[in-house]
């Protein structure tokens, strides 16, 4: 989110832009996610987002950005084995068309048509043919790049501790290297971004929840489609150089230590909890290898989709986070709402409204 907003602030002119970041560039959930580009399946709140995106934005992005950021559009299966899933996918499915999404429900043999890898046991599914997938770390550091092309200055290995407000407004960021101060302050740290609001008066409804990644060897090539079911078991797609990279989590991850701030730990229940998701769906990849996998938190917000908003209560400060596993393939519409937000006071491409703070509100 800031490698990209910062992009869209420069390339209209914007100047001393500065990026702080706690570790390096892409270290957090930026090359943590299993690079899903998908509007199927989402609150109707974040759909616009999703396809702007993908109608507008993620097409030429690599052509943009001059790197391969392995954007592959050959749609989205989400699967389901019984009539509970079947209702959990007709649902998702009837809100989306209701907004004007290409997304529709199949059998499980027209499943098998677009797939036919998987499993007789899938009876329903949803599709949309124009999601996809990317390489999260290379679409970051492809914003990261032309940023620092067009001028942006990029701090790294600092931790930000605060932001303090000076005649009313926020003005002042403080790290445990010294403090920087600016205009206008954009706050997109994932789930610590909840800390950081708070040293400014504002509660962010924000959690963190593990979750967990697998990478296979290099297998011979499948299936081209995002994939996900409607139980969550699984969530993930075929590289384009053929590992798998799946992810999910164990159901008690609430459960489990809470992070540091330095570590990122595997526990030892997700892995076989993803791997088992992924044979009853996928038999065919029993035998597969797993070579690495990696942890990451998502900023969980309480209903579910992300804060979009200039705070009120606070002029000078922004806020892109909660974005609850969703905000990978939206990001590159994030950004530009965001730099409409910032320089011309509204996001008048793209309609954020249902998205802002003041959601939260008691109502009376």
């Amino acid at each position: 989110m800031a490698c990209a907003t910062a992009y869209n602030l420069a390339k209209r002119g914007m100047k001393d832009i500065i990026v702080l970041e706690k570790k390096e560039i892409g270290n957090g959930g930026s090359n943590r996610n299993a690079g899903g580009v998908r509007q199927s399946a989402r609150d109707v709140r974040e759909l616009p987002l999703a396809m702007y995106a993908v109608s507008r934005i993620w097409p030429h992005l690599g052509e943009e950005l001059e790197t391969d950021v392995e954007y592959v559009q050959r749609g989205n299966l989400r699967l389901g084995k019984t009539e509970a899933h079947k209702k959990i996918l007709e649902a998702h499915t009837a809100k989306s068309t209701k907004v004007g999404l290409d997304v529709r429900m199949i059998d499980g043999e027209e499943a098998r048509e677009i797939c036919p890898y998987m499993s007789e046991e899938v009876t329903s599914a949803s599709w949309c043919p124009t999601d996809g997938h990317a390489n999260p770390l290379k679409t970051t550091l492809g914003y990261y790049r032309m940023a620092l092309r067009l001028g942006v200055t990029f701090i790294t290995g600092v931790t930000v501790t605060g932001i303090r407000k000076a005649h009313g407004k926020a003005r002042i960021v403080q790290t445990d290297d010294g403090d920087y101060e600016g205009e206008k302050i954009l706050l997109c740290a994932g789930w610590e971004s909840r800390k950081i609001a708070d040293t400014a008066g504002i509660e962010l409804p924000i959690i963190p929840e593990r979750n967990e990644v697998l990478v296979t060897e290099m297998e011979p090539e499948m299936f081209p489609v995002m994939l996900g079911t409607a139980d969550s078991d699984f969530y993930g797609h075929q590289s384009k150089h053929g590992s798998f990279v799946m992810g999910g989590n164990s159901g008690i991850q609430q459960y489990y230590s809470m992070p540091d701030g330095a570590h990122h730990p595997t526990g030892p229940l997700t892995a076989p909890k993803i791997s088992r998701g992924i044979i009853s769906y996928f038999p065919v990849l029993k035998n597969a290898k797993i070579v690495r996998s990696w942890a990451g938190y998502y900023d969980v917000c309480a209903d579910k989709v992300p804060v979009i908003d200039q705070i009120p209560e606070v002029p000078g400060l922004y806020i892109a986070a909660g974005f609850s596993g969703h905000g990978f393939g939206i990001s590159p519409a994030v950004a530009l709402a965001m730099s409409e937000l910032i320089l011309d006071g509204s996001s008048h491409t793209i309609d954020i409204s249902p998205l802002t703070y003041d959601r939260f509100r008691a109502k009376g």
